[in-house]
């Protein structure tokens, strides 16, 4: 996510065909793991493009059923690596549990030559490295579409998904980050100091099911809250002066009137 600003129009993409000699990463990629064929380096402008470049087409679990990954994403290998390892492992395990096996991963953005958060003038994005992968939701074989920022989908399950992201990857982008990731997941493996890692991703509770009642609105016509409290509609502020001043005599009067009584009995 670091670089080099990057103009707002796309640059222009020069492939290179790929070395003869495969990579150890390229190596490892077998099609036991994943399907995804090699594909030309990509110069472009503004630091641009990359090498060891794959087209990440579907990942393969261990019993053979294949996620498959749509639209096809462009990463390099090691990214792509990366995201089959943790779909195959983790999310493979999550969705067993949830008595289903997933079936498709919604792709939202792969290499794309642009600035961070497609902001003129930004610094150039992992995107633009072929070395980011933005996520929105799960498909199950079951049918069911697992949205990751969706505050519906039990929380449990999409606190898991956000801790082993964060084992995997080095950057983790989700709601509540930055504003710009509020509907999706953003995946990378920016090289930083220190190996250091940003995981900001707020998993929501959920929303409430019925919003609470607001109290209806007083109509105009209706008499000051303190009148309708009181029988007969008179509030002790709307008492006249002179009955309160007859009532506040009677309370002085009375005591004197029960000490005299009092005296008699004696």
């Amino acid at each position: 996510m670091g670089g080099t600003p990057v103009e707002a129009d796309k640059p222009a993409e020069v492939p290179v065909a790929p070395s003869a000699q495969p990579s150890t990463c390229r190596l490892a990629l077998t099609e036991a793991i994943a399907i995804a064929p090699s594909i030309p380096d990509i110069h472009g402008r503004g630091g641009c493009g990359g090498h060891d470049l794959v087209r990440l087409e579907a990942v393969v679990l261990p019993d053979n059923h294949q996620v498959a990954v749509r639209p096809e994403a462009i990463l390099r290998c090691e990214m792509a690596t990366a995201v089959a390892n943790w779909i195959r492992t983790d999310v493979n395990a999550l969705a067993s549990k949830l008595g289903s096996n997933i079936s498709e991963l919604d792709n939202f953005d792969s290499y794309e030559c642009r600035g961070r958060n497609r902001v003129a003038g930004a610094q150039l994005s992992e995107h633009g490295r072929a070395n980011a992968l933005d996520i929105r939701s799960l498909k199950l074989a079951n049918g069911r579409v697992i949205s990751l920022t969706d505050r519906n989908v039990p929380r449990d399950l999409r606190e898991a998904v956000l801790h082993s992201a964060c084992t995997r990857f080095a950057t983790v982008l989700g709601p509540g980050s930055d504003g710009f990731h509020e509907d999706h997941i953003h995946l990378d493996l920016m090289d930083r100091r220190n190996d250091y890692r940003i995981c900001q991703w707020d998993v929501w509770d959920p929303l409430p099911q019925k919003a609470p009642m607001l109290p209806a609105k007083r109509p105009e016509q209706a008499p000051p809250r303190e009148v309708a409290a009181k029988p007969g509609g008179e509030s002790d502020v709307d008492k006249p002066a002179a009955e309160e001043d007859s009532a506040a005599s009677a309370a002085a009067e009375k005591p004197t009137a029960e000490k005299r009584s009092t005296k008699k009995r004696r």
